[in-house]
């Protein structure tokens, strides 16, 4: 009523009152009552505002990327920002009265549009795709150093690269060729595994050959030192025969020694012996053969005598016609007794 109105900002809301030209009071949050002819009131928003932005670039090696992004920034300072732009009221005070608030985020925009633009070119397709984040930290950089921005005073909160995307069929070629380097890398992978694995066998099987040529060795070295021993105790052997014949050698030629002795001895003797009896021969020859009977005949016993009796008639026995030996006789013969009673014999 009568012009006089009431109005309450919001914290983030930056309050001025203007009246004839001149600055009546500000702050943020404030609420106040006015008279509506003669006020003109001025609403600068200082919280922190987002602004997305999708756009279509070429890279370096000409091929068409879409970059995805955000922008955080704010009005650091309101009085700045409203001599440049209008953030007047309407009359009611309900809402802003051009469309200048509403127009700061895309300019705000342009200027970050051209440094991403920039900064895209600067690379490959490859490049571009994995450098989200130093793009993003050169737009902020670069955009908070601008004259523009900081005449609005505008603050950068910061800048954010959601994605860096290249068209569907080269998205597939890379994809393809990704997909072809994952594969050769596993095959690598793979080959080394393998690799590493024959390696390793071959590594066992050296061993086992090292341990077989050891073992072998050994054996070798036990069958020497068997075959040495073998040898020294054949050389002690031999040496034991060599030893055992030279003394069999010597107890023949000692045994020799006394066979000739006695057959020298015996030969002697026999030369005595035959000596003696061809001396007795020669004595014999001389003397009368009854009488060397007779001689012989001493000491004989009784059937050797009755023997040399038969031998007698033996030589007389032409002139003998007819002779009787009676049993009794032969039995004592025999039994080398003569009979007793009768005659040794019949002769007619």
């Amino acid at each position: 009523m009568l012009g006089i109105r009431f109005i309450r900002a919001q914290p983030t809301v930056h309050l001025m009152q203007f009246r004839a030209g001149r600055l009546v009071r500000e702050g943020a949050g404030q609420s106040f009552f006015y008279y509506a002819p003669t006020s003109t009131l001025v609403a600068v928003p200082v919280g922190s505002q987002d602004r997305p932005f999708m756009l279509e670039l070429v890279t370096a090696d000409f091929q068409a990327v879409t970059v995805q992004g955000q922008i955080s920034y704010r009005i650091a300072q309101p009085a700045q920002a409203c001599r440049l732009m209008d953030f007047s009221l309407t009359a009611d005070g309900t809402g802003h009265a051009s469309e200048d608030p509403q127009r700061l985020g895309d300019r705000v925009l342009m200027q970050a549009e051209v440094i991403v633009q920039q900064a895209v070119q600067a690379l490959a397709l490859k490049q571009a795709l994995c450098s989200a984040a130093p793009i993003a930290r050169r737009v902020q950089q670069e955009l908070a150093q601008q004259a523009e921005i900081q005449a609005l005073g505008l603050e950068i909160l910061g800048v954010a690269i959601l994605a860096v995307k290249p068209t569907p069929d080269i998205a597939r070629a890379l994809e393809a060729e990704a997909r072809e380097q994952n594969l050769r890398a596993a095959d690598e992978a793979i080959y080394l595994r393998r690799m590493s694995a024959v390696q390793n066998e071959r590594a066992i099987r050296q061993n086992e050959l090292d341990t077989d040529i050891a073992v072998e060795n050994k054996r070798r070295q036990i069958r020497e030192a068997q075959l040495e021993a073998k040898a020294l105790q054949m050389r002690k052997e031999n040496e034991l025969r060599a030893e055992q014949m030279d003394a069999d050698v010597a107890l023949e030629a000692h045994r020799q020694e006394l066979v000739q002795g006695q057959a020298q001895n015996s030969r002697t003797l026999a030369e005595a012996e035959a000596y003696r009896v061809a001396a007795v021969m020669q004595a014999l020859e001389k003397a009368d053969p009854k009488l060397v009977q007779a001689v012989a005949a001493m000491g004989m016993q009784p059937g050797q005598l009755i023997a040399q009796a038969f031998g007698g008639l033996a030589e007389k026995a032409e002139r003998i016609g007819q002779l009787n030996v009676s049993p009794e006789l032969l039995q004592g013969l025999l039994g080398g007794t003569a009979p007793a009673s009768k005659g040794h014999g019949e002769r007619h």
